[in-house]
């Protein structure tokens, strides 16, 4: 692994992570290039602010559960091609049922070039520590949609106190949000913010 990078997992004691693009879960409908097993990577300036996010969290009764961190420029790539792939409608309904795969690119729903690749970008969500069961937002992960940005229309204001808590919980602990998707977080001093990485999460 590069240096200045690390498992999350080893960092951020009892963390629930399932990294999305190593599995089939996910809006391409099979694992992505350069996700090799199902952990998440991280500069570790990125690891210490999501411990002070848990540790944010916890003081509230929730856990966090992380779905993506470092993504290696291969996978952007292969996101790409995928985009102009012709349309096959397995994961669309799930995924993007409002929009054309075609477009997805011009709209700004996937980008060819993405703040995970520098490492201190993560996916995530809040769970009850109770019960274990997550955090009503209104929308899954990866819904390229306009029902995942923050203030969306058509979620119950439940939904919307939930995502404002996370965002809350988030900004307090150094990450800046990102208006179109409610799980996505960028951390605020980035280590490296003009380097995009390529090695595999392996």
């Amino acid at each position: 692994m590069e240096q200045g990078f690390v498992y999350l997992d080893e960092i951020l004691p009892g963390v629930r992570w399932d990294a999305k693009y190593a599995t089939w879960d996910n809006f391409t409908g099979k694992p992505v290039d350069g996700y090799e097993v199902n952990r998440i990577v991280g500069t570790h300036a990125l690891a210490l602010a999501l411990l002070e996010a848990q540790k944010r969290a916890a003081a509230l009764g929730y856990g966090l559960l992380l779905w993506d961190g470092y993504r290696p420029k291969r996978a952007v790539e292969c996101f790409m091609r995928w985009c102009e792939q012709p349309e096959d409608y397995r994961t669309k309904e799930r995924f993007y049922p409002n929009i054309e795969r075609s477009e997805l690119v011009a709209k700004g729903y996937i980008a060819s070039q993405s703040s995970h690749s520098r490492g201190s970008a993560i996916d995530l969500t809040l769970y009850h520590l109770d019960t274990g069961e997550l955090v009503s937002m209104g929308g899954s992960f990866d819904l390229l949609d306009e029902r995942s940005h923050h203030e969306a229309k058509g979620i119950t204001d439940m939904e919307l106190q939930n995502r404002r808590l996370l965002r809350s919980i988030m900004e307090n602990s150094g990450f800046e949000s990102y208006q179109f998707e409610w799980w996505h977080y960028v951390l605020r001093n980035e280590p490296y913010p003009n380097t995009y990485f390529d090695f595999p999460v392996k």
